[in-house]
């Protein structure tokens, strides 16, 4: 006998549904629904109200967090004009952390109930239905819970005066980045460079998922080989 594939009832909470899929996880994930309607994720309405967060959370909660650390380099024995350099090189790090979370952990491959359902929560209701506009930023206690061992790791690597500045600027990087992700899907840019942007990411989405994993530049893409090949004539036709 043929083993009947698991179909997802789109109008039921997906969550606990899509572990179900095993290997057709990846291959359903990444067949995306254009809607501006977000999907119900649990039948219980509290759980429900955590998986929203609206894109002004994201500077409203970690501007302030980011300006405290950067404010206690400021405070030691840091010297007041290598603040800057080191909150820039934050920054900096920032964008290998973007490029390397993207990459390695939020398009890590699964096909066991749990790893689904963990990856879905994580990234995959983002290819799913990349405009829900509540399911783009990450939740503050997420994001959080991803800080922390970078925050170690800065700490481990840099004196105590250099640290906070140094993750500082990865805060800033990151607020960043979520923001700019958000005009990216939403946002309606007038000018070359963020149309650019704009094009080289809903490319990830929409044609080539395992290429492009830069969201606020593509130079590590560029390093590492992951930039998408332009479209095939195949590709141009079907268009």
């Amino acid at each position: 006998m043929v083993a009947q594939k698991f179909l997802v009832d789109l109008n039921k909470p997906l969550v606990f549904q899509v572990g179900h899929l095993g290997e057709d996880y990846d291959e359903w994930v990444h067949e995306p629904i254009v809607s501006k309607e977000g999907p119900r994720f649990f039948g219980s309405d509290f759980l429900e109200l955590f998986t929203r967060t609206a894109w002004w959370v994201i500077p409203t909660v970690w501007l302030p967090v980011a300006s405290w650390f950067i404010s206690n380099s400021v405070k030691s024995d840091l010297p007041s004009e290598q603040v800057a350099p080191f909150v820039l090189l934050g920054i900096f790090v920032w964008t290998l952390a973007e490029y390397t979370l993207h990459r390695f952990l939020f398009h890590v491959k699964t096909k066991s109930y749990w790893g689904n359902t963990f990856h879905y929560l994580l990234h995959g209701c983002h290819h799913k239905h990349p405009m829900d506009s509540y399911r783009l930023v990450f939740p503050p206690v997420a994001a959080a819970l991803l800080a922390l061992p970078i925050w170690n790791l800065v700490k481990l690597m840099c004196t105590p005066s250099i640290a906070p500045a140094v993750f500082g600027g990865i805060l800033l990087g990151y607020v960043m980045y979520d923001c700019t992700h958000y005009y990216l899907h939403h946002g309606q840019p007038k000018s070359e460079v963020p149309k650019s942007l704009k094009k080289y990411h809903l490319n990830h989405h929409y044609r080539l998922q395992n290429y492009g994993f830069g969201i606020t530049s593509p130079l590590w893409d560029k390093v590492f080989g992951t930039v998408p090949p332009p479209p095939s004539k195949s590709d141009v036709k079907r268009r």
